[in-house]
């Protein structure tokens, strides 16, 4: 029995609905009304529009300048490379041609280089990580091997084989290091 109402209440909201609506006089100030509304939601529309366009632009010049802003950095750490870059080339002439006492020089020469190189890259913020007799830390170290020793703690750097750097905190490359152990006792 409810299956039969509900199909009669299903064909009289159809037809409810295919029958045309008969509408009802506007008045001038309902009119008026409706046209200002219109118009505002027009005007709204292309505020929209606007706002839309101008977010695009935004996320574009954003993108454009943060891109500018790292091929300046680059160009900036560049420039200040070129130095030690003209230096390196001159040691190397310098040694081809070296003889005698002139290698001490030649070494000099070698390792002011790597202390302007080093300064260099100091400015930036780099930083070497100094492991040698510290406690291992995972964060910061690599450990390839262990090392039996009774001159340094377990647990310790017994060895750096190759030297980590931070950037700002950043760790950039871990030390490569080797880690003490206590040495086998023999039963």
């Amino acid at each position: 029995m409810k299956k039969t109402e509900s199909n009669t209440n299903k064909s009289e909201s159809t037809t409810a609905a295919a029958e045309p609506v008969a509408l009802a006089a506007l008045t001038p100030e309902q009119i008026e009304e409706l046209k200002t509304r219109a118009a505002r939601a027009d005007e709204n529309w292309d505020r929209l529009l606007r706002t839309t366009a101008d977010f695009e632009n935004f996320k574009k010049r954003a993108a454009r300048e943060r891109i500018e802003s790292a091929q300046s950095a680059s160009s900036s750490l560049i420039q200040k490379l070129l130095p030690v870059l003209d230096h390196i080339e001159m040691a190397q002439a310098a040694a081809q041609t070296a003889q005698g006492n002139k290698l001490a020089s030649l070494e000099a020469g070698v390792a002011m280089i790597q202390q302007q190189l080093k300064s260099v890259l100091a400015e930036t913020g780099l930083e070497e990580i100094d492991a040698a007799g510290k406690p291992f830390d995972p964060a910061l170290h690599e450990a390839v091997s262990q090392q039996e020793t009774s001159e340094i703690p377990e647990g310790h750097v017994s060895q750096q084989l190759r030297k980590g750097y931070k950037l700002r905190e950043r760790l950039l490359r871990p030390a490569t290091v080797m880690v003490a152990k206590k040495p086998a006792t023999n039963p």
